[in-house]
């Protein structure tokens, strides 16, 4: 009896202490970010949150280890709860900046239902979705490089996919989405095409559909600042970068444009240069091609864009023809520079076969690698 309650004592303590900072960083953070000029998201010293989430992360971890040795499930479980709260207060703290009215992502564990209230054909199979949000104040509520869910029932089961908004946080009243449909019988190795687009293309005005988020690992906090989380269930790290690469294989362009208005829209004071690499089957697949285009002419000194197809239209294509390789990526992204990270988002192939093996063999560091 007397070492079980010697056991409950430690754990009491120890779930007191990681309450007792939790409460007590979040106040730290709050002072930072409304009292000492954290508009951008960092506090005076150029570390802010940065520097305070992870010094949060290393005390939750002395204090697990001091007080608790004898209860280590209890402290990981107590380590992961306090996580994934850092996690979702880190999301909102950078937020604070950019909120413009009432979110509606409120909850990343709820689902919201959003009307249907326009669709534009932008191609033979791609559309540009719009949905209301709860009014014409709300805004969606989703940080710089995160995602939504969306589900429904189709043919009496439920699927979900995520999508990135090509909206900004800044539009109230409504969120759009630009999709491809991936239509039945088009392409002999998914006959059946794409059951979540051939859904939305279903849709007719007033329909419904549910949304759920924030989701993903990075959130972009402006000035270069970064919060990432290696693992699902990690505490976010905080990561600085003057230069990014970015490579999108088709719809993967969806969160690189987010990531890159949100820059471009804040320059110059947001001087993060961008270089972006965009691979598509052919010419007529490359989505969202008039707005990077107007983008690089622009912010020529601090945006570019290089595209390759699988098949080269012709004689007067002056850009890269076939697969994403190491000629590709280091003609035209920051591969060696300090202060770089490279970006990435299209088809799991793309990304573990062409991708990450030659961004290895150009010595990128992998800890300067990412995957949306």
């Amino acid at each position: 009896m007397q070492q079980i309650g010697k056991e409950l004592f430690y754990s009491s303590a120890t779930y007191a202490a990681l309450t007792a900072i939790t409460i007590g960083t979040i106040a730290l953070l709050y002072y930072v970010l409304k009292g000492r000029g954290g508009g951008q998201g960092t506090a005076t010293g150029g570390k802010g949150i940065q520097f305070n989430c992870k010094y949060l992360n290393v005390m939750f971890f002395k204090v697990c280890q001091n007080l608790s040795g004898k209860s280590l499930h209890f402290e990981k479980l107590a380590l992961n709860l306090q996580n994934s709260r850092l996690w979702s207060f880190a999301t909102s703290l950078s937020q604070k900046r950019r909120l413009k009215g009432p979110k509606t992502l409120e909850d990343p564990d709820v689902k919201y239902s959003l009307k249907l209230i326009g669709c534009e054909h932008i191609s033979h199979d791609t559309r540009l979705f719009r949905f209301a949000l709860p009014s014409e104040k709300h805004i969606l509520g989703l940080p710089i490089g995160q995602h939504i869910y969306v589900s429904a029932k189709i043919d009496g089961k439920l699927v979900i996919r995520p999508y990135t908004p090509v909206s900004s946080d800044d539009d109230q009243g409504f969120v759009e989405f630009v999709i491809k449909v991936y239509f039945r019988g088009v392409n002999v190795r998914f006959p059946e095409g794409g059951k979540m687009s051939q859904h939305l293309e279903s849709l007719k005005i007033g329909d419904q559909l549910d949304f759920r988020g924030p989701n993903g690992l990075i959130i972009y906090e402006g000035n270069g600042h970064f919060l990432i989380r290696p693992e699902k269930k990690s505490a976010p790290v905080p990561r600085h970068f003057n230069e990014i690469g970015l490579i999108a294989g088709g719809t993967g362009i969806t969160p690189m444009l987010q990531l890159i208005k949100d820059i471009l829209k804040n320059s110059p004071e947001d001087s993060t240069k961008i270089s972006l690499l965009f691979a598509n089957q052919t010419e007529e697949d490359i989505l969202l091609r008039n707005e990077l285009d107007n983008l690089s002419v622009q912010f020529a000194d601090q945006f570019s864009v290089w595209y390759t197809v699988d098949r080269a239209p012709g004689p007067n294509w002056k850009y890269s023809e076939g697969f994403i390789n190491v000629e590709m990526i280091a003609a035209h992204l920051p591969t060696n520079k300090i202060g770089s990270a490279v970006f990435m988002c299209g088809p799991p192939p793309m990304v573990n076969f062409a991708c990450l093996p030659a961004l290895q063999k150009l010595n990128v560091p992998v800890e300067n690698c990412f995957v949306f």
